[in-house]
């Protein structure tokens, strides 16, 4: 089994052209598992294992906050760990410390250009804003980018959602003409889910989505906001050129004037670092982006439950039915735009608004009849078949028939008068 890190290289190097032998030569594999990835075309199917909190799960909080204010020794950093309640060793926390001290140590970075059809880079920027009431919130910018020609996507949207951002890559390829072949993100949450020794646990939905779009996802290193500059400066500029004294009315009329914003200003500019008109390179970067020829990947929420034997699911405090013969399996919830659709492997069971609120219960009275009919002939199937040892309960009572004797003839039996058998 490999894992979905070593599956997508294996796809993006295939795309470029090299064969099978030197990909599993590339990625230290068989060419045998090379070629039953690539040939039957399936995502692995890898369950991780539980993996132990480290020690200093409960301090690292407090380290990343000692290193970045002074050039603290990692012998002083144990030392006050100890006083802290820390139960490890001064090893554990040295190969901790070591690589952030040599993070904060970076001073210099440097600029590179990407290759036509190469890399997108996108991220999140965060717009206040003030409605009639006068009280303050925040709506939040996807922001999309082409590293060759400079040519971006925009769009503002109410909440950082794994839906929502998936729906604006879509959209984004969708405007931008294609796919590129690798698409760079910082660690936000809807990308990494974990890094581990300098390996990085993607979300495995985001995986699945990149693998069906044709694109291999990647990951800046922590703290390094300079290697994605291509998508960090255009904020400011989209901030001073579009927002900076916006009337803001509804997220609607601010995304209609964002994309006619892109059409007659930002995509028209010429860029300051390759000193030409973005549309004309955007042009022919066009020609190297990865083809709009994927089928529409179902963004939806997906959420597994259990069916209780009350035909109920329960989810964020609602209660929501379905039909008995589910109960006791594992069921697929999607959820989109306000609706949740229950499915057992590829049937639906059942579609329903999102319940408003709390405590609330969602149905359909069809499914409380086809309980009711399947109990009623079970019912009967079981009183045809009564075992025998039941039989005597269905006199209508639980108390045996007895003879019924004055007490004066106990008395008489027991001077000698009568056998008490009779």
């Amino acid at each position: 089994m490999i894992t979905e890190e070593a599956f997508m290289d294996m796809v993006a190097l295939h795309r470029q052209g090299h064969s099978m032998r030197f990909i599993a030569k590339r990625l230290g594999l068989h060419r045998n598992t090379v070629k039953k990835y690539i040939l039957g075309k399936r995502f692995p199917e890898y369950r991780r294992s539980q993996r132990r909190l480290s020690i200093l799960a409960p301090f690292v909080r407090i380290i990343q906050d000692w290193v970045s204010q002074d050039n603290y020794r990692a012998s002083w950093i144990f030392g006050r760990l100890k006083q802290l309640g820390y139960a490890g060793g001064y090893d554990t926390v040295k190969n901790f410390v070591r690589p952030l001290k040599e993070q904060q140590a970076r001073i210099a970075y440097s600029r590179f250009e990407t290759m036509p059809g190469l890399q997108a880079q996108v991220d999140w920027a965060d717009f206040k804003i003030t409605e009639p009431s006068g009280r303050t919130s925040t709506v939040y910018l996807f922001l999309m980018i082409l590293g060759y020609c400079r040519a971006m996507y925009v769009e503002l949207v109410q909440r950082c959602t794994l839906e929502s951002f998936l729906d604006c890559h879509k959209r984004a390829f969708h405007y931008l003409g294609g796919v590129p072949a690798e698409v760079l993100y910082d660690n936000m949450k809807h990308v990494v889910i974990r890094r581990d020794s300098g390996q990085v646990d993607f979300n495995v939905e985001l995986l699945h989505f990149a693998n069906h779009c044709g694109f291999t996802p990647k990951a800046c290193p922590p703290y390094s906001p300079w290697v994605k500059g291509k998508v960090e400066r255009p904020v400011d500029y989209i901030r001073e050129s579009f927002w900076r004294g916006y009337g803001f009315s509804s997220i609607d009329q601010a995304n209609r004037d964002l994309f006619a914003w892109l059409d007659t200003v930002a995509n028209l500019r010429v860029h300051g670092t390759h000193r030409q008109p973005i549309a004309e390179r955007w042009q022919q970067e066009k020609a190297s982006l990865g083809k709009l020829e994927f089928a529409d990947y179902d963004t939806s929420l997906k959420i597994f439950r259990k069916v209780y034997k009350d035909c109920l699911i329960y989810l964020d405090t609602n209660r929501y039915q379905l039909p008995h013969e589910a109960v006791g399996k594992k069921i697929l919830l999607k959820i989109k735009d306000g609706t949740i659709r229950f499915f057992d492997d590829h049937r639906l069971l059942a579609s329903y608004p999102q319940a408003e609120g709390k405590y609330q219960f969602v149905g359909n009275p069809l499914f409380s009849e086809l309980l009711k009919a399947d109990r009623e002939q079970s019912r009967r199937k079981f009183g045809r078949f009564k075992g025998q040892a039941t039989r005597g309960l269905s006199i209508g009572s639980l108390f045996p028939q007895v003879m019924y004797r004055p007490i004066a003839e106990y008395e008489r039996m027991a001077e000698g008068g009568g056998l008490w058998t009779n």
